[in-house]
């Protein structure tokens, strides 16, 4: 069995490649499809085939997929250009015979109101258009959205944001990966396969702060703004106004409700409870 794994030098890409390796696959049956095939260069060295795959390159794509089995589509960041990287993903995985797509879609892709869903809920459209089967990896937040600035908040003693009390079912990239090589290595049938990620413990932004400021010692409260607000403090921060809005959007989706799950998908997809946030801030802090 083959498995191309895109964006195998993201950062949930290249745990994936990890995870597949990790779950028994032969690393000559895994081929890591990069955008710069020097950056993979490590797992050349472990055995792992390094084929180019440029998504604004079509060319590139039908030689990165050529004599897969499986395929995972990680979603391109390229907000404007997006759907038709997808397409030219799937058209070329349809052309060369890949049995099985993943994908990593959005939390509630189709009726998600965030401004980022739309793309993920397209592509969801051109899968099902392709005539190909495929598995849906609708991922929910990563946790470490929520660490990554964590020195900026222990400066600051507060998180800013439009989320309110909304509940995010936040969990590490890695359980994600994990999930999508225990899909890519499964039989899973025939069909679609729809599967709704998240972490087992959704907490709120205030739930967040507290948690920081508990291991940390320090005072961390969580302020709620406006929408408008918020997006003005982002702009002054220095993120410019299109990705402002962008963030905003994703918080007041979040603080409707959009951004959780009691499916327990991500659970029984990697045979362990997700990994709790107080462990991710604790790894970060370390770091």
């Amino acid at each position: 069995m083959t498995i191309v794994v895109t964006g195998a030098t993201g950062q949930l890409g290249r745990r994936v490649v990890e995870a597949l390796l990790a779950r028994g696959v032969a690393a000559g049956g895994v081929v890591a499809a990069v955008r710069s095939p020097q950056k993979a260069a490590g797992f050349a060295a472990r055995g792992v085939q390094v084929r180019e795959a440029d998504y604004d390159r079509p060319e590139t794509l039908r030689a990165a997929v050529a004599g897969a089995d499986k395929l995972l589509l990680i979603s391109s960041n390229a907000l404007e250009r997006k759907i038709i990287q997808h397409r030219s993903v799937i058209d070329s995985a349809k052309a060369v015979g890949v049995e099985l797509i993943a994908y990593t879609s959005a939390l509630d892709a189709q009726l998600n109101p965030m401004i980022i869903a739309a793309d993920h809920k397209a592509t969801e459209h051109l899968l099902a258009a392709s005539g190909l089967r495929y598995a849906v990896l609708r991922n929910g937040w990563y946790a470490e959205n929520y660490t990554q600035n964590l020195a900026e908040v222990r400066d600051s003693g507060v998180i800013v944001g439009s989320a309110a009390d909304g509940r995010i079912a936040a969990a590490p990239r890695a359980d994600y990966a994990e999930a999508a090589a225990a899909v890519l290595t499964s039989d899973g049938g025939g069909g679609s396969t729809f599967y709704e990620l998240g972490g087992d413990e959704p907490f709120t932004m205030t739930e967040l702060a507290a948690q920081i400021a508990r291991q940390t010692g320090e005072p961390v409260t969580y302020r709620n703004l406006p929408v408008g607000e918020y997006i003005r403090t982002l702009v002054g921060s220095g993120l410019p106004a299109e990705q402002a809005a962008l963030v905003a959007d994703s918080d007041l989706a979040v603080s409707r409700g959009f951004m959780t799950t009691d499916s327990g998908d991500l659970r029984r997809l990697i045979g362990r409870p997700s990994t709790p946030l107080a462990d991710t801030i604790a790894t970060a802090l370390a770091a």
